[in-house]
């Protein structure tokens, strides 16, 4: 990851050159049986057919034919060679499309025009849904133009105010996509407001647990540093001022937050002030959910289905997540 120093202003990279570079890996793999709920809309259905010409998924469409055909015709496209679930509305196809994976047809899920709450609320059913062991947790998966590789923010989406117990969840999660994204030192920042443990802020004392966690075999496979500040995790300058020696400070590649609030204001304050694209997965359910947004730009869409293949591509090759 490239970093600024106190003299030299950060290196510049081609815009969306590590989002094309997610793309290009993803085509490398057989499509992604991906199970598309409610793509009764022109941004939502044009996402996924865009993703299959390009080889990165097979997507079943599920929901209202009449709707989605509708949509189709809006994009002169034509749906001959894909296959439509008829659903009755959107709650009807979140379940639809949940009960694709559960019955092995599809690999993933994919958000089309329903609310994020009617799929997910599918998802965590204790009957027919996809949980397992593990907490559900988002990740951004950043093009941010300053840093080489792409940073990953999380939770910004799903957990409002996670408990140390769900934190651990997500620190894993972001970590097992990490090493699915093909990074070979996974650099995990427990970022704070400050870099010292301090009793009055809680999210410190989180840190300070979370690294512990990972000294005792509870959360495997990076190397784990907090609390930091922001500034201290992904700037070498500002951790030398700081005095701070740490493999993560000041090249984090995975940024976990204290709360939904602080990601969500992190994520949007790297796309609308740095140029940043987010790309979203959720992570945790028996496969990986591809959310994307209507604001979300052409490429930001396809690498969060590039994304998402290459998670499922790891996941195959892992032991699976139990279920619950």
């Amino acid at each position: 990851m490239a970093s600024s120093t106190t003299d030299a202003a950060p290196a510049r990279h081609p815009p969306h050159e590590k989002y094309e570079r997610l793309v290009a890996a993803a085509q490398a793999l057989p499509r992604l049986t991906v199970a598309v709920a409610h793509p009764c809309d022109e941004v939502s259905l044009g996402a996924a057919l865009e993703a299959a010409d390009l080889g990165l998924i097979a997507p079943i469409l599920v929901g209202p034919r009449g709707k989605i055909l509708a949509a189709a015709s809006a994009l002169k496209a034509d749906l001959a060679d894909l296959t439509l679930v008829e659903a009755d509305h959107s709650h009807d196809s979140a379940a639809k499309a949940v009960a694709l994976v559960q019955a092995g047809e599809a690999e993933a899920l994919m958000k089309g025009s329903l609310h994020t709450d009617e799929l997910m609320g599918a998802v965590v059913r204790r009957e027919g849904g996809l949980r397992t062991a593990r907490r559900l947790s988002h990740c951004f998966v950043m093009d941010v133009p300053s840093h080489d590789r792409p940073l990953i923010v999380t939770d910004a989406a799903i957990n409002i105010a996670p408990t140390l117990e769900e934190k651990r969840d997500i620190v894993q999660n972001a970590i097992d996509l990490a090493h699915a994204l093909g990074v070979e030192t996974v650099r995990v920042a427990i970022v704070s407001a400050m870099e010292t443990v301090n009793p009055k802020v809680p999210s410190t004392l989180d840190a300070a647990a979370l690294c512990k966690m990972a000294d005792r075999g509870q959360i495997t496979g990076a190397v784990l540093d907090g609390p930091l500040a922001l500034d201290n995790a992904i700037d070498l300058g500002a951790a030398a001022i700081k005095r701070i020696r740490s493999p993560v400070a000041g090249r984090a590649n995975v940024l976990v937050v204290p709360n939904l609030e602080a990601g969500n204001m992190l994520a949007k304050s790297l796309t609308f002030l740095a140029g940043a694209d987010a790309a979203g997965i959720v992570l945790g359910a028996r496969v990986p959910i591809i959310l994307t947004s209507r604001a979300d730009s052409r490429l930001t869409r396809l690498a969060s289905c590039a994304v998402a293949s290459l998670f499922a591509a790891a996941q195959r090759a892992a032991k699976p997540l139990p279920e619950v």
